[in-house]
């Protein structure tokens, strides 16, 4: 169905700030849906990389038949630069820059100065409080939490997470554009980790010290949840996806936030100072050659 000339009524207009897996992903779902994405990043070197990638989902939307045109005329509504005047005119902006707060903060900052004032401001973040990051913000009632999943394409869920000054109005809004791009929302409040890092992470964390202890290697804890639970991927092969590095970065915000349950193991330190970060690297729990 097509409403405005978008289908399924998606925001004309959207705003995705990092070019990262997370941001291509998130890039990608919007202009599936029919808006016009503006994608910008720091990074010049990141940019083409991230076009690349777009074109690559663009075609595999296309070949299942879930494209409403050809990938090259939907990459037509794609804006890739590092200007962020690009988002000037978004309906929805999205930040997708690493999970460092004081990085996030200056990006949201930077947003909210160019954007018109009824915008709806959204940080993926998967554990960061919303609070937090908005603090420093002129108008933290449109500002709010929209945690993307990775992969993007093959997700089937957006957590919704609503700060402690965000307004009915964005949150509605927010909800509302989840839906229009084909995921479920799962509204949560503003807590350290949310509710799906706070589950997922403590899986992952107790998965490594498992190895680490020597109770089972990484294929047989995965077979475990995968065949015993029906998870439909094991807590260390999503460790490798997700990222080491990512993991650890969650897992040491959240032990500082929520206790020492959620202390990273000695593994996954170690991993991540030698370059073990998972899928990007090449190796992680598992090999990736």
């Amino acid at each position: 169905m097509t409403v405005g000339g978008r289908p399924n009524g998606a925001p004309a207009s959207v705003g995705v700030v990092g070019a990262g897996a997370m941001g291509t992903g998130i890039a990608h779902a919007f202009l599936v849906a029919g808006s016009r994405v503006a994608l910008v990043d720091v990074g010049e070197d990141v940019l083409p990389r991230s076009v690349e990638r777009l074109r690559t989902l663009l075609q595999q939307t296309h070949y299942r038949g879930q494209l409403d045109g050809a990938p090259d005329q939907v990459e037509r509504r794609l804006q890739v630069g590092t200007d962020l005047a690009a988002v000037a005119a978004s309906a929805l902006v999205v930040e997708a820059v690493p999970e460092v707060p004081a990085v996030k903060i200056g990006v949201l900052g930077a947003v909210e100065a160019v954007v018109a004032a009824d915008t709806v401001l959204a940080t993926n973040t998967s554990s960061i409080s919303v609070g937090e990051l908005g603090q420093v913000l002129e108008h933290p009632e449109r500002f709010l939490g929209l945690h993307f999943f990775n992969p993007v394409p093959a997700s089937l869920m957006v957590e919704v997470v609503v700060g402690p000054c965000t307004a009915p109005e964005f949150r509605d809004r927010a909800v509302t554009s989840v839906q229009l791009i084909g995921k479920e929302p799962v509204l949560v409040r503003d807590a350290p980790g949310f509710a799906s890092s706070r589950l997922g992470v403590m899986l992952g964390l107790e998965a490594i010290r498992m190895v680490e202890e020597g109770v089972a290697t990484p294929e047989d804890i995965d077979k475990a949840m995968t065949l015993g639970y029906k998870h439909p991927i094991g807590p260390l092969h999503l460790t490798d996806l997700v990222g080491l590095d990512v993991r650890l970065a969650i897992a040491d915000y959240l032990s500082v936030a929520l206790g020492p349950r959620f202390a990273p193991p000695t593994l996954l330190r170690t991993m991540v100072e030698q370059g073990y970060v998972g899928r990007k690297s090449g190796r992680g729990f598992f090999s990736y050659e």
